[in-house]
C-alpha cells in the first residue's frame, strides 16, 4: 500500500483521479442499471450530469484559489447542493481557505459536511486528517484523538501517529505523546516523517 508523509499529495490524487476518470466511472453506473431504466436516456444523463459537476468544481475551487470576489460564497454554494465527492473536495478547499483567516470553527464545519458527502475511504482519511489538525488548533484534543481513531489503513498509520502524538501533547501527556511518536517511528515510515518524529521525541527530553 501506498505510504503517505502528507494528506496533501493525496488529496492531489483524488481530484487528478476525478478529473481523469469523472466520465468513465458515470459509464460504469449506466453499464450496470442502464438496462433496467433505459440504457439511452441514462446514458446521456449520467455522463452529462459528471461533465457538468466536474467543470463546476473547477470553476469554483479555480475562483477561490485566485481570490476572486463572492468566490467563497460560491463555492460554499456549490459543496452544500453537491452530496458527493466534487463537493467534499470543495469542502476541503474551501475548509484551507478558512484555516488561513484563522476561522478555524468555520473549517471544521465545512470538513464535517464533506465527510458527509463522500464514501471514498481514502478521501475521508484526508479529511478526518484535516479535521484533526484543526481541533488540536481549538484545543479540542479528546475531539482530535477520536477523529483520529476512524482512520484505518497502514498507509496512514506514520501521519496518523505524528499527529496523535501532537493532541496528546497538548493534554500534556508527555508519555502518550512519546509513545505515539515512538509507534509511528517504527511504523512504514517515509524517511522525512520519521526523522521529524524523532527529533519531537529527542525534544521531550530537554
Amino acid at each position: 500500500m501506498e505510504i503517505y508523509e502528507n494528506e496533501n499529495d493525496q488529496v492531489e490524487a483524488v481530484k487528478r483521479f476525478f478529473a481523469e476518470n469523472g466520465k468513465a466511472l458515470a459509464v460504469g453506473v449506466i453499464l450496470g442499471v442502464g438496462a433496467l431504466i433505459g440504457w439511452r436516456y441514462w446514458n446521456s444523463h449520467q455522463v452529462d450530469s459528471a461533465r457538468s459537476a466536474s467543470l463546476a468544481y473547477q470553476n469554483a475551487v479555480t475562483a477561490v484559489s485566485e481570490g476572486k470576489p463572492d468566490s467563497i460564497p460560491a463555492a460554499e454554494k456549490f459543496a452544500a447542493e453537491n452530496k458527493n465527492t466534487y463537493g467534499a473536495l470543495a469542502s476541503l478547499e474551501l475548509a484551507q481557505q478558512f484555516v488561513d483567516k484563522n476561522e478555524l470553527e468555520k473549517a471544521a464545519a465545512q470538513l464535517q459536511q464533506g465527510l458527509a458527502d463522500t464514501s471514498d475511504e481514502n478521501l475521508k482519511a484526508v479529511i478526518n486528517l484535516r479535521l484533526a489538525r484543526v481541533q488540536v488548533q481549538l484545543k479540542q484534543a479528546d475531539a482530535a484523538l477520536k477523529t483520529l481513531d476512524t482512520i484505518k489503513g497502514e498507509g496512514w498509520a506514520a501521519i496518523v501517529a505524528d499527529l496523535r502524538g501532537k493532541a496528546l501533547l497538548s493534554k500534556g501527556d508527555k508519555q502518550g505523546a512519546r509513545s505515539a511518536w515512538e509507534a509511528g517511528v517504527k511504523s512504514d515510515v517515509t524517511p522525512a516523517l520519521s526523522e521529524m518524529m524523532q527529533m519531537k521525541i529527542n525534544n521531550l527530553s530537554i
